[in-house]
């Protein structure tokens, strides 16, 4: 709003408060339908219904949401949800999410997601689509969970992989970088540890109080944001979507915190290319589908440099593509702009690799076992890439 409101700013003002007050807020929060596909230990599997008149057609796309984060990341707002942008456009589109975790889960591990909760829930939503391969589609940790289920069962009906702010190389984090020392010179036996231990995970308090640190600069001008965008419905709408999102955070299982917090913010395994899980090491170079990866222009748990560090480790998959989009964490996901900008670059994507649409480039074969490995393809960020058909001022000024 302008130091001296116009007219037409007070008349928005005063309605966005009368809204707020007599309605209890300004975003539309209806998720979209959905039914229960499959379910199991922390899985449950969901197909959104086709919307109207809308007929399904294509491959399936599966939203793999992250650990303590809400589902609703995919589903936000209307007009701020993937899952809308999906389900109208006509795609087949599914989701994992994985219910309340409590102490009785806290003994299971990262295994449980790779081994289990993702691979199943790849297997089920092809053959609730008919058998057709299916296009993952991870944010944050659930990135990282694709990414490795894809490495460690190469036989899963897979027709590509998207990686969305998901942090590979975690000492390219500003955040968790000032604390290694610290977490190194504890070495497993600090208190951080013990708590974890004792309480059986990273309660939901927790959880959530690291997600608005992530966040703090935002967190401490919001009142201000707020005043200055009094008259501004669709900013005070995404305001309140993300405060629900925030206010419904999941617990983490103890072990697998504490894999996390050993082996990804103490050890950066994965910037190596190789994870130790249970008896075997998984490769990120044994991954032999398309990927694309996303990285946010101002993302403070995900930096570009921590994510774009998959790239060159995925020498096996016949096409890598990076792109940098505005927006941070959530927003280079389900942002304002992440509707002109991030969807558009998943549904060229998707389009190309899809088996019943025409390709954009011929679909190489995959690399037989023992066979040479092609290189890498070069990356861009978003308005850079000469062959794309899509893009936008704001978006070629972030790689100025």
């Amino acid at each position: 709003m302008d130091l001296i409101p116009k007219p037409d700013q007070v008349v928005s003002a005063a309605g966005n408060v009368a809204h707020k007050v007599l309605y209890g807020g300004l975003a539309d929060l209806r998720p979209m339908p959905r039914t229960l596909i499959d379910d199991g230990t922390l899985r449950e599997v969901y197909h959104y219904r086709p919307s109207g008149h809308v007929k399904e057609t294509g491959d399936p796309v599966l939203l793999v949401t992250p650990l303590a984060a809400p589902a609703i990341c995919y589903d936000l707002r209307r007009g701020c949800s993937l899952v809308e942008h999906f389900v109208t456009a006509g795609r087949p589109t599914y989701l994992v999410e994985y219910g309340e975790v409590s102490f009785r889960n806290r003994n299971l591990g990262m295994e449980h997601w790779i081994d289990e909760v993702v691979p199943s829930a790849i297997r089920e939503v092809s053959a609730h689509a008919g058998g057709r391969p299916v296009h993952v589609i991870g944010w944050s940790l659930g990135g990282i969970f694709s990414l490795l289920t894809a490495a460690d069962q190469p036989d899963l009906p897979i027709a590509s992989l998207t990686a969305v702010g998901s942090p590979i190389d975690v000492s390219l984090v500003p955040l968790v970088a000032p604390l290694r020392p610290l977490l190194n010179w504890f070495n497993g036996r600090g208190p951080l540890t013990k708590g974890y231990q004792l309480l059986g995970g990273a309660p939901k308090p927790v959880v959530r109080w690291a997600f608005q640190l992530s966040s703090f600069q935002k967190l401490v001008t919001k009142p201000l944001a707020l005043a200055s965008h009094i008259d501004d419905t669709e900013f005070l709408a995404q305001i309140e979507a993300v405060d629900r999102f925030t206010d419904n955070m999941i617990a983490y299982p103890g072990r697998t915190f504490g894999q996390l917090y050993h082996r990804f913010a103490k050890g950066n395994q994965l910037a190596s290319g190789e994870f130790d899980l249970d008896d075997r090491t998984i490769a990120m170079s044994d991954i032999d589908v398309p990927v694309l990866v996303f990285g946010g222009a101002n993302d403070g748990i995900a930096p570009v440099p921590a994510v774009r560090a998959i790239v060159p480790l995925l020498t096996g998959s016949p096409e890598v593509r990076f792109e940098i989009v505005p927006g941070g964490h959530l927003g280079m996901l389900t942002g304002r702009a992440a509707r002109d900008t991030t969807w558009v670059v998943m549904d060229e994507w998707i389009s190309q690799w899809s088996t019943d649409e025409e390709p954009a480039v011929p679909e190489p074969k995959r690399r037989a076992k023992g066979a040479k490995k092609e290189p890498v393809a070069a990356v861009s960020a978003i308005g850079t890439n000469p062959a794309r058909r899509h893009s936008s001022s704001a978006s070629r000024a972030l790689k100025k």
